[in-house]
């Protein structure tokens, strides 16, 4: 017979890691109270200190701000892209009303097609 292992969600971890802090009941009382093994909470209850000096702290993380400026940049090229795809959209519209108009004429003119340049993504 195969048993399914029991997974609990972030909430419930952190409910009985503090209550494991807070000290009032042993740890065999609050993993029979909440039917998990008193190694689990021993675990969940030395996360929560090690993690919990992270949440004052008042700088972020070098990784969190390359990765704010990654997000930062990454936007700039959408916004100029979108701007270079209107501007593309704009000049074939106007390339093709005066082809059209140059037709009845017997002048032949070519739509000026710009080169697009490629941007290369980090």
């Amino acid at each position: 017979m195969v048993t399914m292992r029991k997974t609990h969600d972030a909430a419930f971890k952190a409910k009985v890691a503090l209550e494991a802090v807070k000290g009032e009941k042993t740890i065999s009382e609050i993993a029979s109270g909440y039917s998990v093994h008193p190694n689990q909470i021993r675990q969940w209850r030395a996360r929560l200190l090690e993690r919990l000096p992270e949440m004052f702290s008042q700088q972020k993380s070098q990784n969190e701000k390359s990765q704010d400026e990654l997000v930062a940049e990454l936007f700039r090229q959408i916004g100029q892209l979108k701007v270079e795809l209107d501007w593309l959209k704009k000049s074939r519209n106007s390339s093709c009303r005066r082809k059209a108009d140059s037709r009845g004429t017997g002048i032949t003119q070519h739509a000026h097609r710009p080169a697009m340049r490629t941007i290369g993504l980090v």
